[in-house]
């Protein structure tokens, strides 16, 4: 679903991509002007609550959840399009607008951004067929151009530049998928940030074929074996690519295949769940071989699969209807994930009886039963495996929220060596068991991109091939030597212990005056593992602060027991792990609740409304971006009722017992004797994944509460982007107007100043 930065196959719609050689999936006076009618009363950052629009309340609206009656009075702001919905979106940008642009460094947090942001910037080379490939930006371009060259670390020509498609740079690629041998290319496209998705074709040569397929949704593409067509997955209606506003209820996600020279009109339903409208197509791809199609369908974003195949040369290549999937496993009892096949020996990665995963084999014929360990669980988690050239197996662990990479015999599933990596993550790698080469791109907080390549011809299976540099992407002004790194790990309210990363200049005082920033996710199985944040430093730097990132329950860092202590009934971990993060930040001097803000995304601004109501005189400031906030109706709009797993379900009276206890919406209590924390929430007019709903409702009923209150001072608005969705590929532009914006609000509410 969810998460900031994370872009997205639908590992639960978060992650990085890993590729295989196949396709998966401010003092002033009262301020009014023209430009922003809705007049508010300023004394420094204090605003007179009395000022804040009034939205209109229907208290007719009552739910009736198992006995207890509930009432939704702003439930038609579910209604994007509804006139008085966008109304309240105009008050609302009337209110945030001219209180960030009273910072008195909000033109210095653009400006730095703008010209740091201007650096050439690289993805992973992969090959296809003939040619290499990589998306580059020259700096400030809104979207990556796609290079063709037929050498790596040559330049080469553009093969494809989605800049052109659109005026604004809000036509976004995002899905892309080779055949095998390289001469079609297959391309998603999606308009002002929506999660819907136009598949359409070029040749290697760049020559645009005239198949299209629209209404795509949450699916990678995968071609047929012999490139006669792809599979994909959609729902089995939707209102349009563009129309990103729509907040209906998503049900029977279904594969479908193309077949090219065809219309999409006469594509054919593959595999269709019947048992189940929440089921999803959580990934589909076609073999190295081109064998086997490899279905893996979910409750949403169960933790748990099925795992079915097909055989495709079997029936020649040919699909024209539904197809007898065999299952691999049917049962929800464990994560299943296709790594290899040698005719009928599937590799497979699992946390069936190992939390912390493992790479088990089994024979088709045999079954289930049939399941021997190829590499048994460790003490890390096992993030991924992907098979490389002469029986070798890729693997990578997380250990203690950091990338590790081991090479592995394929055949016996004995550890040959490691592959040396800094503190980092990796943010791409593209291998091919046919081909000689390896790509891996490493990232860290303090580094945007390393690209490395080892070539495995002629090297003895036991020796580690020469870790070729091919680029190494940095910023002047931002050098790492500048800042400091460090790994703490801190006791949560029940005594577990949590990993956190702090970033900061070197030489910092713990002499609890320094601003922090702190952020967090904490959900849906996702490791928050160490990224390049240039705002992060850029708040580090200029303003002299400490970026926090804390590790919390509920994500995978440490495997599926993680995952679990943080989901459903036990949510509220989550919470206190961060908390705690917040208090250890205090005790230990680095901070004071005065100057401490955090931030959080999706799963994450769910994180910082239940925060910020359960402590809010810890943090000085709260900055929550497309936050899940009503957790009564989550599963109403959307892909909303894939999150059932992870967070319960309202309609069954257990888990809403748990939800209504935390639910941001329905916990609003500004302290008698105390202020609600200055709170900035971001939100966007297209986002179909937490539908901006969420954001509205709880923004007014904070404005209500506020007002019941009578001595709220401290800021409370909302940023409501227009034409963008979650995140999913946001222009440039957009990408600085907004850090620049949240970086003003922070500034203003913490009293920050900028250092040259």
């Amino acid at each position: 679903m969810l998460g900031g930065r994370q872009a997205h196959s639908l590992r639960r719609m978060f992650g990085y991509s890993i590729s295989s050689g196949r396709t998966t999936f401010r003092a002033g006076p009262p301020l009014a002007c023209a430009k922003y009618p809705h007049g508010i009363r300023m004394c420094s950052t204090a605003i007179d609550c009395f000022s804040y629009p009034c939205a209109r309340k229907d208290n007719t609206v009552i739910d009736n959840y198992h006995g207890q009656k509930i009432c939704d009075p702003y439930r038609y702001m579910e209604n994007p399009d509804g006139e008085e919905t966008k109304q309240f979106v105009d008050q609302l940008n009337a209110i945030s607008g001219p209180f960030i642009e009273k910072s008195e460094h909000r033109e210095d947090c653009r400006k730095r951004l703008t010209d740091l942001w201007n650096y050439e910037k690289f993805t992973m080379t992969y090959k296809r067929g003939a040619y290499y490939y990589y998306d580059h930006n020259t700096g400030l371009q809104n979207q990556y151009v796609t290079y063709q060259t037929d050498k790596v670390g040559t330049k080469g020509k553009v093969f494809f530049d989605p800049n052109t498609l659109s005026e604004d740079g809000t036509t976004s690629r995002t899905a892309a998928s080779f055949t095998k041998d390289g001469t079609l290319y297959a391309y998603g496209l999606s308009e002002k940030g929506s999660d819907w998705m136009t598949i359409k074709f070029k040749t290697s040569s760049g020559d645009d074929l005239p198949d299209v397929i629209p209404g795509a949704k949450y699916t990678g593409i995968a071609w047929m074996g012999d490139n006669s067509g792809v599979f994909y997955a959609r729902y089995p209606h939707h209102k349009g690519a563009t129309e990103g506003t729509s907040a209906e209820k998503h049900e029977w996600h279904s594969l479908y295949y193309h077949k090219m020279g065809t219309k999409a009109e006469e594509d054919v339903l593959v595999y269709k769940r019947t048992d189940n409208p929440d089921m999803m197509i959580t990934n589909s791809m076609v073999t190295d071989d081109g064998r086997f199609l490899i279905i893996s369908a979910a409750r949403g974003c169960d933790p748990y699969n099925m795992l079915y195949y097909y055989d495709l040369q079997a029936v020649g290549n040919k699909v024209t209807g539904p197809i007898e999937a065999v299952p691999i496993f049917d049962k929800l009892e464990a994560k299943y994930e296709y790594v290899d096949h040698d005719e009928d020996r599937m590799i497979i990665k699992t946390n069936k009886d190992a939390p912390m995963f493992k790479i088990v084999t089994m024979s088709l014929k045999g079954g289930p039963s049939s399941l021997v360990d190829l590499i048994p669980e460790r003490k890390s988690n096992l993030a991924w495996a992907v098979p490389l050239i002469g029986d070798r197996l890729l693997v990578s662990y997380f250990e203690d929220v950091k990338s590790t990479l081991y090479v592995h015999e394929a055949s016996s599933g004995r550890r040959l060596y490691q592959i040396p990596l800094e503190i980092g993550s990796l943010s791409g790698l593209h291998a091919d068991k046919k081909e000689n080469e390896l790509f891996l791109a490493f990232e860290s907080f303090l580094v945007p991109m390393i690209e490395y390549r080892m070539d495995f011809t002629g090297v003895p299976i036991e020796k580690m091939p020469e870790m070729k540099e091919i680029r190494r992407v940095s910023i002047n002004g931002m050098e790492k030597e500048s800042f400091k790194v460090e790994q703490v790990f801190y006791p949560s309210t029940d005594g577990t212990k949590i990993p956190m990363y702090t970033i900061s200049n070197t030489g910092v005082q713990k002499n609890s005056e320094n601003a922090v920033l702190l952020t967090g996710y904490g959900g849906f199985g996702v490791a928050y593992m160490p990224y390049f944040s240039l705002s992060a430093l850029l708040f580090v730097r200029h303003f002299g602060g400490v970026y926090a990132v804390a590790n919390l329950r509920g994500g995978g860092e440490y495997g599926e027991a993680w995952h679990e202590a943080g989901m459903k009934g036990n949510k509220q971990n989550v919470f206190d792990d961060f908390i705690s993060a917040g208090e250890y930040l205090v005790k230990e001097k680095i901070t004071n609740p005065k100057r401490l803000a955090i931030m959080g995304g999706s799963n994450g601004g769910l994180l910082m409304g239940a925060v910020s109501q359960q402590r809010p005189d810890l943090f000085g400031c709260v900055l929550n971006q497309v936050g899940v906030l009503d957790m009564l109706r989550f599963h109403k709009h959307t892909i909303g009722g894939a999150w059932i797993p992870e967070y319960g379900c309202p309609d069954e009276k257990e888990d809403f017992e748990h939800l209504i206890k935390y639910s941001p919406l329905h916990n609003v209590r500004i302290p008698a004797d105390g202020q609600w924390p200055a709170t900035l929430l971001l939100t966007a007019d297209h986002d179909d994944r937490v539908v901006p709903s969420h954001t509205l409702k709880y923004i007014a009923t904070l404005y209500e509460k506020a007002k019941a209150h009578g001595k709220q001072s401290k800021p409370l608005m909302a940023r409501i982007e227009v034409s963008a969705g979650h995140g999913i590929g946001k222009p440039t532009s957009k990408i600085i107007a907004e850090e620049a914006d949240s970086y003003a609000f922070i500034q203003r509410v913490l009293g920050l100043k900028w250092i040259p």
